[in-house]
């Protein structure tokens, strides 16, 4: 992902359904230089979340309550590394527009999501 060896990776993980959530910090606990720093379940929160800790990279579903993932992205200033995870494939053609790092569509499997978080 861009970052030295060295150092930690800081991520949130912003998802409407809790199981979606806890599956992702399952999958992380596999990775020993990534910190999950918090976990949001709508947009507005995770605006928060992210100007407050400015994490490296975020787990990012598209339809949730209130704003949805792109419209989360449209609000932040630098918006940090993007993994998406969603239900709808329908998306994602605009989010490697917008330059995701990779975009998993649930279900998806350990490996996919492995894959998907040691891309370069």
């Amino acid at each position: 992902m861009n970052m030295p060896n060295s150092q930690n990776i800081s991520v949130l993980i912003i998802d409407d359904e809790p199981l979606a959530r806890q599956l992702i910090i399952r999958f992380l606990e596999t990775f020993n230089r990534i910190t999950i720093v918090g976990e949001c379940n709508d947009g507005l929160e995770a605006f928060k979340m992210i100007q407050e800790y400015k994490p490296d990279l975020i787990f990012l579903d598209i339809q949730m309550p209130r704003i949805n993932g792109f419209e989360l992205l449209e609000i932040i200033d630098n918006p940090p590394l993007i993994i998406f995870s969603t239900a709808h494939d329908e998306y994602a053609i605009k989010a490697f527009e917008i330059n995701a790092i990779d975009y998993l569509l649930k279900p998806y499997t350990r490996e996919r999501f492995n894959y998907a978080t040691n891309k370069p």
